[in-house]
């Protein structure tokens, strides 16, 4: 078995246990500790590799990886992709391949219905590493690395208030979390249809977004980082 961003080994060791599993690889996005702080107590158990971004410090890492590498994750016959997608941190990457139809692990860049903070990057960056992500097939599953999904939504309902996609999509999501079942993961066509950040350059989104900046906004990027500000102050 192969895990990808492992914050807390405990959750990931008594999988093992239950299933009987082997653990393989470990595959890392970015540095935050809430995606590598299991890393230590993991190669406790097994001496296995450990992929990461190249441009980050990441505990163990055997393998560090930038866009255009690929790999074939020990264990699980899956070869995936190397992206590289900065703005939440400087090194960001993902892996994109091919499980049972195509797939994405995308760490905090892209989440469900949102993105991740501008820590290390810059709005230019993230609009570059998300649009690198929307062009993706829109069937990929996208495996982001919280369940932050309602409070997203609820967002983009601020933006798009008007949209049919995105209350179809917060009742279906609502629902799924009322049955204690995890919306993760979406796919890039929900996204399409429905994230604000992904949408920037929408003219619905632009709109919205140069009325709470209460100024024109000249582009996507301009757009995209007025979004994001908003988002870091919503309270909705």
């Amino acid at each position: 078995m192969a895990v990808v961003d492992p914050g807390d080994a405990a959750p990931v060791l008594a999988h093992l246990d239950r299933e009987r599993l082997t653990l393989a690889a470990i595959l890392n996005t970015h540095h935050h500790g809430d995606h590598v702080g299991g890393n230590a107590k993991l190669l406790e158990r097994a001496a296995v590799p450990v992929f990461g971004p190249a441009g980050e410090a990441i505990p163990g890492c055997t393998h560090p990886l930038r866009e255009g590498d690929a790999i074939d994750v020990p264990g699980v016959n899956v070869r995936l992709s190397v992206l590289d997608v900065p703005g939440h941190t400087a090194g960001h990457i993902a892996y994109a391949g091919d499980i049972d139809g195509p797939v994405v692990f995308c760490g905090d860049t892209l989440f469900a219905g949102g993105c991740g903070r501008l820590f290390e990057g810059t709005a230019d960056q993230m609009w570059t590493s998300l649009s690198k992500l929307a062009a993706l097939p829109p069937g990929t599953r996208a495996y982001c690395a919280h369940e932050y999904t309602l409070a997203n939504l609820r967002f983009a309902r601020a933006v798009e208030p008007d949209s049919a996609a995105l209350a179809a999509r917060t009742a279906r999501d609502g629902a799924t979390r009322a049955a204690g079942r995890p919306t993760v993961p979406s796919t890039i066509a929900d996204e399409l249809a429905t994230n604000p950040f992904l949408r920037a350059d929408q003219p619905a989104v632009r709109r919205a977004a140069e009325a709470h900046a209460g100024k024109p906004l000249p582009g996507p990027v301009a757009s995209f980082a007025a979004l994001r500000q908003w988002k870091n102050d919503f309270r909705g």
